[in-house]
């Protein structure tokens, strides 16, 4: 079953909603360093409530509902995928470490043959 992505244009409304957003996530931060003087709970508790206003103005426009959208997608992907056993990644792990040790010495091999072609045979710069 094919479905198509329709692509929704953002309305005026929409548009508004997401600069309420932004002006409300940076106000809370600058309220937040701007009541410095009145203590570390009411400087978080604007914060808090702000970003959270911020997420709440976000969530109810188009480009929130349609992120909420593709989160709940993904977590339903990743419900299906079927994770690798204990024993099945220790045996993966040690396939990739045989795999770069046997990898390290042959180039290590192929090093030296061709120093050792290059400069004792050809250039005959070792005796």
């Amino acid at each position: 079953m094919a479905t198509s992505q329709v692509e929704t244009v953002s309305t005026g409304a929409d548009k508004a909603k997401l600069a309420g957003a932004i002006v409300l996530a940076v106000a809370a931060i600058a309220a937040f360093y701007a009541l410095g003087s009145r203590g570390a709970l009411v400087q978080w508790g604007v914060l808090i409530i702000g970003l959270a206003a911020a997420v709440g103005v976000f969530a109810v426009s188009e480009g929130g509902r349609r992120l909420w959208g593709f989160g709940r997608d993904a977590w339903r992907e990743v419900k299906k995928v079927v994770w690798p056993t204990r024993k099945e990644s220790l045996q993966m792990t040690a396939y990739v470490f045989a795999f770069v040790v046997v990898m390290a010495i042959f180039l290590w091999v192929t090093d030296k043959t061709i120093e050792w072609v290059f400069y004792d045979i050809l250039l005959g710069w070792r005796k």
